[in-house]
């Protein structure tokens, strides 16, 4: 299955596939025709641009045009893993990939599954979540089937994401590296190799290219409207709430209760966050209540997914 999706990928064809992170949508980078049948297919605009998947070191040629000792050290103590760069781009990769900057954010993920897959076709591999456009990402095959069935040439099944969330990213294109969007690698592993390394999501200000996928305001949401509220105890006899929770709670809820983790363990609250979202969302529910978690490590990634996920309105109690 894998030789056979590789070379529907060579041929300039879409498959989905798994890496630790979530599912990703795969094209040959260096196809434009294939890498707009991405945004044709998840209903993605042109402005927000793509990572390109490599399974090895030399696929970076014709895919970054300066690669410094900064990038080469992070490259050799955190891939293949969740970590996304974003570098100088090589003129060989195409502004469509890149929403129009001059940068490229690269990334080696560690599912075997994938790097085998990106090995065996012979192309870096563009690949954005494996679903529509602003939606909750996929941590499934089955969860991309549900949105992208027919849509696509092919699903690889690799079982469920490891990891749940989206990789890291961090740009080097400054004297000032900084995270665009926080991950599994945070602050407390990369600042031993990056001391003056910041913390700042952003949106692309004045017109500016964005740098990486998920810098918008709005996105990973799911349909039912989601909210975020300090206090849950305000929320226990509405039975046409879902509810996601951290961990035990003394709290009775009439409505549909689903824990990301019951020992406010981090890890697999990322892990099963999406799945969740996903479950609550096909139940017909007015709106899903859910609280920050502390903002820490991964945790901090989490929060920034569902503030993105989150409504702008206000949920009544």
């Amino acid at each position: 299955m894998i030789r056979e999706a590789a070379g529907l990928l060579a041929s300039g064809k879409l498959v989905a596939f798994p890496t630790e992170t979530v599912y990703g949508l795969g094209a040959d980078a260096t196809n434009v025709e294939a890498v707009k049948r991405i945004f044709t297919a998840k209903e993605r605009p042109t402005f927000d641009p793509l990572i390109v998947h490599i399974a090895h070191l030399e696929q970076l040629n014709g895919v970054v045009l300066d690669w410094d000792d900064r990038a080469q050290t992070l490259a050799e103590h955190f891939w293949p893993g969740p970590l996304t760069l974003v570098v100088k781009k090589d003129p060989a990769i195409d502004d469509l990939v890149t929403a129009g900057s001059w940068t490229v954010a690269v990334r080696m993920p560690a599912n075997p599954i994938a790097r085998s897959l990106i090995a065996l076709s012979g192309k870096p591999i563009a690949a954005p979540s494996a679903n529509l456009f602003g939606q909750t990402s996929p941590t499934s095959a089955a969860h991309v089937h549900e949105q992208l069935a027919g849509r696509i040439d092919a699903i690889v099944d690799g079982g469920s994401c490891t990891v749940g969330i989206e990789s890291t990213v961090l740009s080097l294109v400054s004297e000032v590296p900084a995270i665009l969007r926080p991950g599994k690698i945070g602050m407390k592993e990369l600042l031993p190799f990056l001391p003056d390394l910041v913390l700042s999501p952003q949106i692309g200000v004045g017109g500016a290219p964005l740098e990486s996928p998920g810098l918008l305001d709005t996105h990973y949401a799911p349909k039912t409207p989601l909210f975020l509220v300090e206090d849950l105890s305000a929320y226990t006899r509405r039975k046409d709430l879902g509810i996601l929770l951290f961990e035990e709670s003394s709290l009775s809820f009439e409505g549909e209760v689903i824990f990301i983790s019951r020992k406010a363990d981090p890890l697999e609250a990322a892990r099963t966050l999406y799945r969740a979202m996903r479950t609550l969302d096909q139940k017909g529910l007015t709106a899903l209540i859910a609280k920050r978690l502390p903002d820490e490590g991964i945790g901090l990634a989490i929060n920034n997914r569902l503030e993105k996920a989150a409504s702008k309105d206000l949920v009544k109690r």
